[in-house]
């Protein structure tokens, strides 16, 4: 019997086909997480050329740590706020540019605009826009209302950089909703009307099933998203005021390149991983409950 069969001969195909990736996974991801672990059991000192093992000191240091739980909180309060701002905005804005109108293309073109835009450059110019004496405030006291300094109030530091990112992104969700919508059947709909269906009732029994598996996706590139902000909190409010802007992967920052403990850095990437893990992981098996056709 021949060793080097076509059979063979197209699994060998394959493999070279998904080698690249494979690669690339092993050497950007894999490789990087092990290392991750690695340095999460020692206490690294750049600055004094000191690396010692500390076994699990960084990991008891969690639960001693007073700052980790309003971090943990500021980090939930976040992705919350950006999930449920960021996919209705966008179905909204999704159902709006799916009419037949004129102009559409227009609006298209100029809600999806910011998601191509340097994301430095858009928080910059929104830390301008923000501050006391900005371009909101302004156009506040044009109409006789004095605006707060968003940026640096403890109640509206959090509210401002998500509806920032929500600007910024909106578009990307808008165009998935915007192609999910026009593979939907007009026969559906058709036959609703003929039934008495309100436009809501189609929209809720019709529309939303439908398009349920790019709900889906959208709120897992959502989600994993928000727990991986920094380019925002570190130009418009470095975590502040206190804490309340504080999220996860800034408070990672802090301690691994502020405050140059590594060591703890590392392991707060692993609780930040453990997290996105179990929340795409939830993600992934509630499909079976709510997405159309699944089982």
């Amino acid at each position: 019997m021949r060793f080097w069969t076509a059979r063979r001969r197209d699994q060998l195909a394959g493999y070279l086909f998904i080698a690249p990736q494979l690669a690339g996974t092993v050497v950007f991801v894999l490789v990087p997480l092990v290392l991750v672990a690695w340095y999460s059991l020692h206490e690294w000192n750049v600055l004094a050329d000191e690396f010692n093992f500390v076994g699990g000191d960084n990991y008891r240091q969690l639960a001693d740590d007073p700052n980790l739980p309003k971090v943990l909180a500021a980090t939930g309060l976040f992705s919350a706020g950006l999930l449920v701002l960021n996919l209705s905005l966008a179905l909204l804005l999704a159902v709006l540019l799916n009419q037949k109108l004129r102009g559409t293309v227009v609006f298209r073109t100029l809600f999806f605009s910011p998601v191509v835009v340097s994301m430095i450059a858009w928080t910059i110019v929104w830390g301008f826009l923000l501050q006391d004496n900005g371009g909101v405030n302004g156009l506040l006291d044009a109409v006789g209302v004095h605006g707060p300094n968003w940026l640096r109030g403890d109640a509206t530091a959090m509210v401002s950089v998500i509806v920032v990112q929500v600007v910024k992104n909106v578009g990307l969700n808008m165009v998935l909703f915007l192609a999910a919508l026009q593979g939907v059947p007009a026969g559906l709909y058709e036959a609703a009307r003929l039934d008495g269906a309100s436009a809501w009732r189609s929209f809720r029994s019709i529309t939303v099933p439908m398009i349920s598996p790019t709900i889906l996706l959208t709120s897992i590139i959502t989600v994993v998203g928000s727990l991986q902000v920094f380019a925002q909190i570190a130009v418009l409010t470095q975590g502040g005021p206190g804490t309340s802007t504080t999220v996860l992967v800034y408070y990672l920052y802090q301690q691994a390149f502020q405050f140059h403990h590594f060591g703890y850095g590392a392991t707060l990437s692993l609780v930040l991983f453990a997290i996105v893990l179990v929340l795409t992981t939830v993600q992934w098996q509630m499909r079976k409950r709510w997405v159309f056709h699944e089982s």
